[in-house]
Order: structure tokens, then C-alpha cells, then sequence
């Protein structure tokens, strides 16, 4: 399912419009990165809980020339489902 299939099922099971739904999902994702943009996380329950997972500095390897390099310290997105959604796709 890609983004669009997505507002489609939105639409479908709200009884709105696509460009309503459109919009709702758009709302819904833009709230979730500005919340892990500023350090927080987002507990649905029932579904799951996106937070940052923080990645130190660490020193690796260019696999082509062998040479040593710095790889910078980064924030990733991090997703643990919830006991529900986890039950929903093991049924």
C-alpha cells in the first residue's frame, strides 16, 4: 500500500472526500515528524509508539579504499508496535 492507497482507504472508511482525507493524513504525518523533529515521541495506543533513537559517532570503514573515516553521531526514527497491532497481524 502506497500513500495514495492509503488516503483512498482513509477516504472509504471516514465518508469523506479524498482531498479531506488527503489532508488528514498529510496533518497526521506532519505531526509525527515535527514531534520527533523536537525530541518527543508519539504513543498510539494500540498501534505503537514512534520515538528517536539516537546513533553516537562512531569510526568506520570506506569499503572501496580501506581507509579510516568518522561517522557522524545522527537521530533515526524509531517504530515499536503495540500489543494490538501486533496481535492483528499474527491472526
Amino acid at each position: 500500500m502506497n500513500k495514495n492507497d492509503l488516503i483512498s482507504n482513509v477516504a472509504s472508511a471516514a465518508n469523506m472526500s479524498k482531498s479531506d482525507a488527503g489532508e488528514a493524513v498529510e496533518a497526521t504525518l506532519n505531526s509525527i515528524s515535527s514531534e520527533l523533529a523536537n525530541g518527543g515521541e508519539v504513543r498510539l495506543v494500540g498501534f505503537g509508539t514512534f520515538s528517536v533513537s539516537h546513533r553516537a559517532a562512531s569510526q568506520g570503514r570506506n569499503p572501496r579504499t580501506g581507509e579510516s573515516m568518522q561517522i557522524p553521531a545522527s537521530n533515526n526514527p524509531k517504530f515499536k508496535a503495540g500489543k494490538a497491532l501486533k496481535d492483528a497481524v499474527n491472526s
